[in-house]
C-alpha cells in the first residue's frame, strides 16, 4: 500500500517534466501571453493544476511575460502597419493580456510612435498613388475606412489628407 502514494506522486513528476516541456517547445517558436499559452496547454491536455504550475515557473524564470510579449507585438503591428491605438487596445485583450498592461503600454506606445508619422508613413507604404487632392470621394472613403479599421483616429487622418492637399 505504501508504493501506490509514491508511484503517484512519481507519475505527477513525470506530468510536470512533460508540461514544463511541451511549454518550452512552444515558447521556443515565438512569444506568448500568459493567457496564449495556458489556452496551448490545455489543450494537451494537461490539467488545470499543472497548467498553473508550469505557468508559474515559467514566469518566475523569465520565459513568460505579458509586458514584454505586448510590447514586442505591438511595434511590430505598428511597424507592419497592422494597428495603433484602439486596434492594439482590442487586439491585446483579445489576447489575454491585462488592461493595466495595455493601458501602460499604449501610454508608452503613443510617446514613442507619433500617430501622425506612422500614419503617413502607412500611406506612402500602402497606398503610395494615392493623392487626396485628385483621388474620388469614394476613394478618399475607401482610404479612410481602411485607416479606421486599423485604429488611427479620424481627426489625425483628416488633418493627414489636408496637409497632402496643402503641398500641392
Amino acid at each position: 500500500m505504501e508504493k501506490i502514494p509514491h508511484l503517484l506522486r512519481s507519475t505527477e513528476r513525470d506530468e510536470g517534466k512533460l508540461a514544463l516541456a511541451s511549454a518550452l517547445r512552444i515558447l521556443s517558436r515565438r512569444d506568448y501571453s500568459v493567457a496564449e499559452l495556458t489556452r496551448r496547454l490545455k489543450d494537451k491536455g494537461i490539467s488545470d493544476a499543472l497548467v498553473e504550475q508550469t505557468v508559474a515557473r515559467l514566469e518566475e524564470s523569465g520565459y513568460l511575460d505579458d509586458r514584454r510579449y505586448a510590447r514586442q507585438w505591438c511595434e511590430s503591428a505598428i511597424r507592419n502597419g497592422r494597428g495603433y491605438g484602439p486596434r492594439l487596445r482590442m487586439d491585446l485583450t483579445r489576447q489575454g493580456i491585462p488592461a493595466e498592461i495595455v493601458a501602460d503600454l499604449l501610454a508608452s506606445i503613443a510617446v514613442e510612435y507619433d500617430e501622425m508619422e506612422t500614419l503617413t508613413a502607412l500611406l506612402a507604404r500602402k497606398f503610395s498613388g494615392f493623392d487626396p487632392v485628385s483621388a474620388s470621394d469614394r476613394d478618399k472613403r475607401r482610404v479612410m475606412q481602411y485607416l479606421q479599421r486599423r485604429g488611427f483616429s479620424p481627426a489625425v487622418i483628416f488633418q493627414t489628407f489636408r496637409k497632402g492637399q496643402a503641398e500641392d
